[in-house]
């Protein structure tokens, strides 16, 4: 299926003299490296943070401390914030952001192992929802790589 998806996003970018770039915390960069697994990306793909820690969120995507501290780092405002501040800071009309609890510790009941939060910022409009998935760390990581690709060129078609 990605390899459907990720050329299709790809054209569209392309079509439009568009980049993108990825702010990534549950997925740890696997975003990128699958993006940057297809040939030709380096005329639409620009980069990526892998954001961690809520300090590198702040610091370098300018989430505010406020909204880390009140929401927590898996959350609406916070993978909003994300996505702009990757776009920012990497110059890039396309930004997405994943933040979640990819387990197999780190859930509670207001946010169970499988939750994450998906990003997108599609030029300068700002999209966000949250999806609990099933199964080990590797399976949450895969459903969120497939899922945040799969809604970014939704967007991108109906935009």
């Amino acid at each position: 299926m990605l390899n459907i998806i990720i050329p299709s996003i790809g054209k569209i970018l392309v079509e439009r003299n568009w980049t993108m770039s990825t702010a990534e915390s549950c997925t740890g960069g696997l975003v990128a490296a699958t993006l940057t697994d297809f040939s030709g990306s380096s005329a639409w793909f620009s980069g990526a943070v892998v954001a961690y820690s809520n300090e590198i969120k702040n610091s370098l995507l300018h989430v505010p401390e406020e909204e880390l501290i009140e929401h927590g780092a898996v959350s609406e405002p916070v993978v909003k914030a994300m996505a702009k501040g990757v776009c920012d800071a990497l110059n890039t009309e396309v930004g997405i952001s994943l933040s979640g609890i990819a387990g197999p510790t780190g859930g509670t009941s207001d946010k169970p192992v499988g939750t994450v939060w998906m990003g997108w910022q599609v030029n300068g409009k700002n999209y966000a929802e949250k999806l609990v998935f099933s199964g080990d760390r590797k399976s949450v990581k895969d459903q969120s790589l497939q899922t945040v690709l799969e809604k970014l060129l939704k967007i991108l078609q109906e935009n």
